[in-house]
């Protein structure tokens, strides 16, 4: 599909009112438009400098022997507390409102979507504002994070572990099943903000077989020869106008 030219010539906005079950499926893209940096671009957390391998700095196992070098790093570069929904989150909220969009499914973890409205959130990497204890269970709030100094514990002595999926962990089980389910059964689905390149999340689009599959990114992916309809453009801007 060339870029920019929808199904018979359809623009995006076409498709989406002509569409009954529109699953999104995002990433990182969808939150740099509000100021969040991703990690593999030219800002990114991959091209800066640190003592190890951000990768390695936000894996579970550094998580167990380097516990108060982890919050370090994750309170630093992970916690953008005062960001704002962008005009993608918005539009998305948007959709939903308005019954046009069944489902998102984001590797974000900065819980804008549910910030900017949208209720049917499924988060495959977890969120930053959930946090609980490995010892109780007992759950906290992101500000107990952000106000923590060295390794954040509970009153019962254990620590407070950010309710994200790290490197080495595995994706919740009911998450993953219930976003296979929402991408078997649309009739539309729009990838927008990824690169299509974290896996095991970005698989799940793999198993999308209807014929409107729309890549909104402002750079190629595995994925654009399959496509629809491909749009290398703001998300939030292109979303905004469908709507």
């Amino acid at each position: 599909m060339k870029e920019g030219v929808g199904i018979n010539g359809k623009s995006l906005k076409d498709l989406i009112n002509e569409s009954g079950s529109v699953v999104f499926f995002g990433g990182a893209g969808v939150s740099t438009e509000s100021g969040i940096p991703d990690f593999r671009s030219a800002d990114g957390l991959y091209n800066q400098q640190y003592p190890y391998p951000p990768e390695t700095m936000l894996s579970y196992s550094f998580f167990q022997r380097h516990t108060e070098e982890f919050f370090n790093f994750y309170r630093a570069k992970m916690l953008y507390l005062k960001a704002l929904p962008s005009d993608a989150h918005k539009a998305l909220a948007i959709m939903e409102n308005q019954g046009k969009l069944a489902a998102i499914i984001t590797q974000n973890i900065d819980g804008l979507h549910q910030k900017a409205g949208s209720k049917n959130v499924l988060e495959l990497h977890g969120s930053v504002l959930r946090n609980y204890c490995v010892s109780c269970g007992r759950f906290y709030g992101v500000d107990f994070i952000a106000a923590s100094k060295a390794v954040p514990r509970c009153g019962c002595g254990g620590v407070v572990k950010p309710d994200v999926v790290l490197y080495e962990e595995r994706l919740d089980s009911s998450i993953t099943r219930r976003s296979a389910s929402a991408i078997s059964g649309a009739d539309m689905l729009i990838v927008g903000g990824t690169s299509l390149s974290v896996y095991p999340a970005a698989g799940l689009v793999q198993l999308y077989q209807g014929g409107k599959l729309i890549l909104i990114n402002k750079s190629a992916t595995p994925l654009d020869r399959r496509a629809d309809l491909v749009i290398h453009e703001s998300i939030g801007k292109t979303l905004m106008g469908a709507i």
